[in-house]
């Protein structure tokens, strides 16, 4: 009699988890009456047929990080790589994920590991590194072609690590060790070109400031050369003007004779006394006589001047 309440109970408890579903926030399970499909069941309290309808499948709703293995890829230039990456996808059709693929989490990755090779291989080693955010667009473009009938989406594909071989890291760094070798002889090589054109332009600045100075410098001495030249020229034509009016002035004539007389005399006493052999003038008389005429004309000066 237990047995039997304890078997009927049971039943019961069977019979009540198949008539009745809970289906939790952000999932969504699919029903089946007798392996047809019946339609989604979302979020809340469900009834169904005991022992005719079951929970086929159950989705998870929300976004999905899917990570993708590691694999050798060949670049563009022949260089083998080691890329990863993950894969971000969404359910959007429960019934087509349930149907149309055996399992849309296994497929997604497969199909984002063929596109990764096949992006890869379109670029060089160095786009790869530089191009890294081109390269996971056309990753998810690429993707979302095939994954649309599967009833998910790929919301982004990030690319985690590429990582060249051991020999290409080598070379790498032998090349960036030469490069920036370069960089520091062209560095040196425009400060030093830099520092001569200083120089040059120093030197140049220099020689006109020099140049410059010089030029004022005889200018100057030039203009100073001008005004004593005209300062003299002005004293002796004053000079002048002073001997012109005093010879026009009554016995200005006897005036200039007597003092051309004296400065004969003074000339010639010199020279007589500075010589070695006796000068003697050639005409006695006429020396004679026109000293005696001179002192008439300094006379008769005398004379005029009293009256």
């Amino acid at each position: 009699m237990f047995l039997a309440i304890t078997i009927a109970a049971l039943g019961g408890l069977f019979l009540v988890s198949r008539t009745f579903i809970v289906v939790s926030e952000r999932h969504a399970v699919v029903k089946e009456r007798l392996g047809k499909q019946m339609g989604v069941l979302k979020p809340g309290f469900h009834f169904m047929v005991p022992l005719l309808d079951r929970a086929a499948y159950t989705h998870e709703m929300r976004e999905q990080a899917i990570d993708v293995p590691p694999q050798m890829c060949i670049t563009k230039d022949n260089i083998q790589v080691e890329v990863d990456g993950i894969v971000y996808i969404q359910v959007m059709d429960p019934q087509a994920a349930s149907y149309n693929v055996s399992d849309y989490s296994e497929s997604a990755i497969t199909l984002a590991m063929t596109t990764m090779r096949s992006e890869i291989g379109k670029l060089s080693l160095e786009q790869t590194f530089s191009e890294r955010d081109k390269m996971n667009d056309s990753i998810v473009k690429e993707i979302d072609k095939d994954s649309a009938k599967w009833g998910i989406k790929v919301r982004r594909y990030e690319i985690k690590n590429i990582t060249p071989s051991m020999a290409v890291v080598h070379t790498m760094e032998k090349q960036m060790e030469a490069e920036r070798q370069k960089r520091a002889q062209i560095t040196s090589s425009t400060g030093a070109k830099e520092a001569k054109i200083l120089v040059s332009e120093g030197e140049k600045i220099q020689a006109v400031n020099m140049s410059e100075g010089e030029k004022q410098k005889r200018i100057n001495e030039a203009n100073g050369r001008a005004a004593e030249i005209r300062l003299i020229a002005d004293a002796q034509a004053k000079g002048t003007q002073l001997v012109a009016d005093a010879i026009r002035a009554p016995g200005g004539d006897a005036a200039v004779k007597a003092q051309l007389t004296e400065q004969y005399v003074h000339e010639l006493g010199r020279i007589l006394d500075g010589a070695e052999v006796s000068v003697v003038p050639e005409n006695v008389a006429k020396l004679r006589g026109f000293f005696e005429g001179v002192n008439q004309v300094g006379a008769s000066t005398v004379g005029a001047s009293k009256s």
